[in-house]
């Protein structure tokens, strides 16, 4: 049985992709550039070596024993059929990651120690890892520096251009990832949507929106989605959005508003808010 891998060095914090020799794309679509440029889909050479380098992205964090590999993306096949195309897919991956490597040669951006393999994460900007970093110096600066907060959660919710990874959604192994990043950028877009609300109500409603349209029973969003149609004027809309939210958790989940999104619309009734 494999033992526990050791976890890797955490990614550097990097704001924009610049300064990275690897750089990857995984929200809303799939891309990578190495330092010759981007890797065209050819280069890959099959799919099962896009699919193990997308594993590896996923896993980052930590270095994954072969079996384990082997286990998730060649999951009918004996172990020994199973090594023979890990062996195949990793040198298509190490080929269009580094077109002129040596043979043979160790490779740049897949580390491998003893039969445990992982990204070089140190050597990598990953957006997913950006908007992590954004969020987290959004949160730290939310109460004493509000603007520069503004400004981090915006980069956030500019990233977040889709779901993690979404060829892959049906794909256990990129399920937790995908909810984890998704949580974050949900997260934050309400948040920021909060910190919008009244000097800018028409970007609060369309963060709300958005938010909504990925998870309709966001309640956060919604509680915002009436402020802001209140710090509009507009009473009617936000009696719509009150309407809609009791709609959705009824529809999604058999629940009713939590107290705290009732007394919201308590409060737009009486027109106190």
């Amino acid at each position: 049985m494999a033992h526990p891998a050791p976890a890797l060095p955490a990614p550097a914090d990097r704001w924009e992709p610049a300064d990275a020799p690897l750089r990857v794309i995984t929200l809303g679509d799939f891309r990578v550039w190495h330092p010759g440029g981007q890797v065209e889909p050819a280069a890959w050479g099959r799919d099962k070596a896009v699919q193990l380098f997308q594993y590896l992205v996923t896993r980052r964090r930590r270095l994954v024993e072969r079996e384990q590999i082997v286990d998730a993306l060649w999951p009918a096949l004996d172990a020994a059929a199973g090594e023979r195309d890990f062996k195949v897919a990793l040198n298509a991956v190490q080929n269009a990651l580094e077109p002129d490597r040596a043979p043979r040669s160790p490779s740049r951006f897949v580390r491998r120690i003893g039969s445990a393999y992982g990204l070089v994460v140190e050597e990598a900007w990953i957006d997913a890892d950006a908007l992590e970093a954004h969020v987290a110096a959004g949160n730290r600066a939310r109460r004493d520096a509000p603007a520069d907060a503004v400004a981090h959660y915006q980069a956030a919710e500019h990233l977040y251009q889709g779901d993690y990874l979404p060829t892959r959604r049906y794909e256990d192994w990129s399920s937790p990832e995908r909810e984890r990043v998704q949580v974050l950028a949900l997260g934050a877009m309400t948040v920021l949507a909060e910190l919008l609300v009244d000097e800018m109500p028409l970007e609060s409603i369309r963060l709300a929106q958005r938010v909504l349209d990925s998870d309709p029973v966001w309640e956060d969003a919604w509680r915002v989605q009436m402020r802001a149609h209140m710090a509009r004027g507009n009473r009617a809309l936000a009696i719509r959005a009150w309407e809609a939210c009791v709609a959705a958790l009824d529809r999604e989940l058999g629940i009713a508003p939590l107290p705290e999104t009732a007394a919201v619309h308590r409060r737009v009734l009486a027109g106190t808010l």
